[in-house]
């Protein structure tokens, strides 16, 4: 086969996110708007290219008042920042269907490298469309504090409101 290039499926796709909440507990949460330009090769992985734009302002995690908090200057600045991207820069076969994507994540204009475990869950012909479909799931986590996402505040019985480790969880569906 050849490198081609193949479209997101929103439908069976998603982007999400958890954080600690006061030293006990999580916050999970979605960007419910994205695209993605990907060119593959489903025989050779390690040759595809990868770039997300997430709609920063799309972020749902289920509580008004908070998503409200997470677009404004505090957080993701939506106003001034209206999208986050992923660029990979290198894919590497890690055994099995396991693969890294390392790649350029940029929130609030500053980029960082970071590296994404992810896994090819196979290809398949969708009986609806006849068009070849593949999925993936990957994983992963940085620190909000690399891309000045600085916010919180000091809980009285010690700790903090907000872990600094944000955890990714991606699911993705393409077709050709």
């Amino acid at each position: 086969m050849t490198v081609e290039k193949w479209n997101v499926d929103p439908a069976h796709s998603s982007i999400e996110f958890q954080v600690k909440h006061m030293m006990v507990s999580k916050v999970k949460g979605v960007f419910k708007d994205f695209s993605a330009n990907l060119s593959l090769d489903p025989e050779d992985l390690t040759t595809a290219s990868l770039n997300f734009t997430v709609d920063a302002a799309s972020i749902d995690t289920h509580q008004e008042a908070r998503d409200g908090h997470l677009k404004s200057p505090d957080f993701f600045d939506v106003e001034n920042h209206p999208s986050i991207t992923f660029k990979s820069t290198k894919i590497e076969a890690g055994g099995g269907n396991e693969y890294k994507v390392t790649g350029d994540l940029t929130i609030r204009a500053i980029t960082k490298t970071i590296t994404l475990d992810v896994e090819y869950e196979g290809t398949s012909k969708d009986p609806m469309s006849g068009n070849m479909v593949a999925g993936f799931e990957g994983t992963g986590k940085f620190n909000r504090k690399d891309f000045e996402l600085n916010y919180n505040d000091v809980l009285e019985t010690g700790g903090v409101l907000i872990g600094d480790e944000v955890k990714l969880n991606i699911q993705i569906e393409v077709s050709k």
